[in-house]
């Protein structure tokens, strides 16, 4: 179980391989919320995606039964092993729910709730400053008995699969939004990263109306940028796909690159880079110069705007061998 947010998902779903390399005759279920589930699509890992919407309880908590009856219906499949890997009160509720024979999460002092605990009949441990890539090798290892390491994780296939065929490559892919404003890199900073490389073909993807008018921008002062349509998960998979680069914040289309295995730079400001991702010959990090501590992030750290743009047009020249 990884209910939400993208990233995190991505940043699960590189075990499946693994799994069912070692396993190859188990059946994997994933609990996810439903706004995420075309993430795990088209997966030949999955065999069943449980969809969720815990997540409707902000809006109406009187959502609860109908999220208690769905979670009961799948407690019908009879579980052997439940693995909460997100780690929160809610998921190990919902663990709890759909039982299994053994349910397995994070012990209390590698989480942030460690109320959940609870409701887990085996724990592993592992610093919850670590990285996130590590935690989920750990606990699925740990729970099923088989071994994952850091150059398994290292050498991995790409995992994130699509229906849709997208006919056109592009050289780079911004990602100009996150969920956070402390995350975003300045449309202003962009844009000189897109003037120092005017000779590549640059496509903007967004998913709301702030980010829209950002993709507007940079298309509209450069001659080198387009803006994306709207896309569907499934179509963005297939988009990064076929690009040669992508520059983005720390968000979940930047970590979609890392699991498409295509070149990216992640660009880091409040949160973590050595926890939040994987750095590889092809996928590297930019980090501002505060200091982060994973455990209480700083909302006022805007750092990620000091990052100059040379520095983000030298490494891309590099990825790319430009």
């Amino acid at each position: 179980m990884k209910l939400s947010a993208l990233g995190d998902i991505i940043h699960t779903m590189v075990v499946l391989q693994f799994i069912k390399e070692n396993m190859p005759n188990v059946e994997i279920d994933w609990v996810v919320e439903e706004s995420f589930k075309s993430i795990l699509e088209n997966s030949p890992h999955i065999d069943n995606i449980l969809p969720i919407n815990l997540k409707s309880l902000k809006i109406n908590k009187m959502n609860i039964f109908g999220q208690i009856k769905l979670l009961k219906k799948y407690s019908q499949n009879n579980y052997d092993i439940l693995i909460d890997a997100q780690g929160l009160l809610k998921s190990s509720i919902a663990s709890k729910i759909i039982g299994a024979k053994k349910i397995v999460g994070f012990s209390k002092d590698s989480i942030r709730e460690g109320l959940s605990t609870l409701f887990y009949d085996e724990m592993v441990s592992i610093g919850y400053d670590k990285n996130v890539i590590d935690r989920n090798a750990k606990i699925v290892s740990s729970a099923l008995g088989i071994e994952i390491t850091k150059e398994n994780i290292l050498n991995k296939k790409p995992f994130l699969y699509s229906k849709v065929d997208e006919a056109k490559g592009v050289d780079i892919i911004f990602v100009v939004g996150a969920s956070k404003p402390n995350k975003i890199y300045p449309k202003e900073k962009f844009l000189e990263v897109a003037n120092g490389l005017n000779e590549l073909n640059i496509e903007v993807i967004w998913a709301n109306e702030d980010e829209k008018l950002v993709a507007d921008f940079l298309a509209s002062s450069c001659e080198n940028v387009s803006v994306c349509d709207k896309m569907s998960l499934d179509a963005l998979k297939s988009k990064l796909q076929k690009s040669a680069l992508v520059i983005g914040g720390d968000t979940g289309p930047t970590h979609m690159a890392w699991g498409l295995n295509i070149p990216s730079i992640t660009i880091f400001g409040n949160t973590p880079e050595h926890r939040n991702t994987y750095i590889t010959a092809i996928n590297k990090v930019i980090k501002s110069d505060s200091k982060v501590n994973p455990l209480k992030l700083d909302k006022n750290d805007f750092s990620i705007r000091d990052i100059e743009a040379i520095s983000v047009i030298e490494l891309a020249k590099k990825l790319l061998d430009f």
